[in-house]
C-alpha cells in the first residue's frame, strides 16, 4: 500500500480465473492499481481497454512488481513455479505471493526451495466455467465459492488474515488448510469423481452392442453423474500427475469399497447393501446447496411440456423475449419424471432462477431434482 492508501496488485496470467479476480476487485471500487502480464498481447489490451488493468507489465520480472502488495500467479502449476524464481528477487517486504492452482504440493515445495515460506500463501478458488480465457471472465465468478488458502509455514498470522480479508471482499468463502490436507481433500471430492466418471463412461462404451443401445438410452441420471467426464483430458492428466500420491491413496480406498460391495452383491447380503444406499442418501442430502465446491454445477430447469408441434419453440421464445441466454435445450426421452420433460441448461444460477420465474408465470409446471 502506498502513501495514498492505494493497494498495488499484479497478475501473472490473465485468463478466466485471473481476469475474474481482477474484475472482482474492480467491482468493489477498491483504491487499487492493477498490473498484469500475459503471453497474449490481445488479452492485455482487452483488459486495459475495459478498465480492469491499469498498467501492462513487460515481463514476469518487470521492475514494477517491486511496488506490489500482492502478486497473483494465475498460470498452470509448472509455469507458476518457473515464474516464482523470477519474481522472488523483486518482492518488497510484506508482499504476499499467491497462486490459483488446483493442486498445492508442488508449488509449496518450490516456495520452500526458494526460501519464501514467509510470504507465500497458496490459493485455490473453487470456481470455473466450461469456457476459458479472459473473454469469459466475470466480476462475480468466485462469489459464494470456497476459496482455499494454504499459507506456507512461516507466514505471519496477521498477514494471512489480511489476505483472507482481501479475498472475502470478492464474496468468496475463505477456508484455510494445510497444503497437504488440501490436496488430499480435493483428491477425494474432485479428482476421484473425475476418474470414476471417465472410467464409467469408458465401461459403457466397451460394454455396448453394435446398435449402441446403451449410448442411445444413456440420458437422465447417467449423463448427470458422468457430465464431468467431458472435461479437458490434458488438464486432468496434469492433475493426476501433480497429485499422484493422494489420488493413489483415495483410489485404493475406493477400490476397496467397491470390492466390499461386490462381495455383498455376490453373497446377496441385503443388510450391507441397504446401508450402502441409506448412508449415502443421508450424507448426500446433508451437503449444502448454497455454496460452490470444486465440481462445476449444472444450472438447469426441468419443465413439463405437451408433445405437440411448437412446444419447445414457445418456451425458447419466452426466454429469448426476456433476454435469458440458453446454453442447451432438449427433451429427456429416458426420464425419471411422470410426464414429458424438457431440460433447459443455462450458464449461471441467476439465469436459471429468472427462467423458472417466467415459466411459472406462464403456467408451466417445473420439476426439482
Amino acid at each position: 500500500m502506498d502513501n495514498s492508501g492505494k493497494l498495488h496488485i499484479a497478475f501473472i496470467g490473465l485468463g478466466l480465473i485471473g481476469g475474474s479476480i481482477a474484475k472482482g476487485f474492480r467491482r468493489q471500487n477498491l483504491p487499487v492499481q492493477i498490473y498484469a502480464y500475459a503471453r497474449h498481447q490481445e488479452t492485455l489490451q482487452a483488459a486495459l481497454a475495459d478498465g480492469t488493468v491499469d498498467e501492462i507489465l513487460d515481463s514476469a520480472a518487470d521492475e514494477r512488481l517491486a511496488l506490489c502488495d500482492y502478486i497473483f500467479l494465475c498460470t498452470p502449476v509448472a509455469d507458476a513455479v518457473l515464474y516464482m524464481s523470477r519474481i522472488c528477487p523483486l518482492m518488497k517486504p510484506g508482499c504476499i505471493l499467491t497462486d490459483v492452482g488446483s493442486t498445492k504440493t508442488e508449488i509449496h515445495h518450490a516456495a520452500e526451495t526458494l526460501g519464501i515460506t514467509d510470504r507465500f500463501i497458496g490459493g485455490h478458488p473453487m470456481a470455473g466455467s466450461e469456457k476459458s480465457g479472459y473473454a469469459y471472465s466475470t466480476d462475480h465468478l468466485v462469489e459464494n465459492a470456497y476459496y482455499v488458502l494454504t499459507p506456507a509455514g512461516s507466514v505471519p498470522p496477521d498477514q494471512v488474515e489480511r489476505f483472507a480479508r482481501l479475498i472475502r471482499m470478492l464474496g468468496a468463502i475463505v477456508l484455510i488448510l494445510d497444503y497437504e490436507r488440501h490436496d488430499y481433500v480435493v483428491a477425494v471430492i474432485s479428482h476421484l469423481p473425475h476418474i470414476i466418471a471417465s472410467s464409467l463412461v469408458n465401461l459403457v462404451r466397451d460394454s455396448d452392442d453394435e446398435q449402441q443401445t446403451m449410448k442411445t438410452v444413456a440420458a437422465g441420471g447417467f449423463k448427470d453423474i458422468t457430465r464431468i467426464a467431458s472435461s479437458s483430458p490434458v488438464m486432468w492428466q496434469q492433475i493426476c500427475l501433480t497429485n499422484a500420491r493422494h489420488i493413489g491413496t483415495v483410489l485404493q480406498d475406493y477400490i476397496d469399497s467397491l470390492n466390499r460391495t461386490l462381495r455383498s452383491v455376490r453373497e446377496q447380503a441385503g443388510d450391507p447393501l441397504y446401508r450402502l444406499f441409506d448412508e449415502a442418501r443421508e450424507y448426500r442430502d446433508a451437503i449444502p446447496e448454497a455454496s460452490m465446491g470444486p465440481l462445476k454445477k449444472d444450472y438447469a430447469v426441468y419443465c413439463d411440456i405437451v408433445d405437440e408441434s411448437g412446444a419447445i419453440a414457445t418456451i425458447a421464445t419466452i426466454l429469448a423475449t426476456h433476454q435469458i441466454n440458453i446454453k442447451n435445450i432438449g427433451i429427456l426421452h429416458n426420464r425419471e419424471f411422470e410426464e414429458g420433460v424438457l431440460r433447459v441448461d443455462f450458464y449461471d444460477q441467476e439465469s436459471a432462477d429468472q427462467a423458472a420465474a417466467w415459466l411459472t408465470k406462464f403456467q408451466y409446471r417445473l420439476y426439482k431434482r
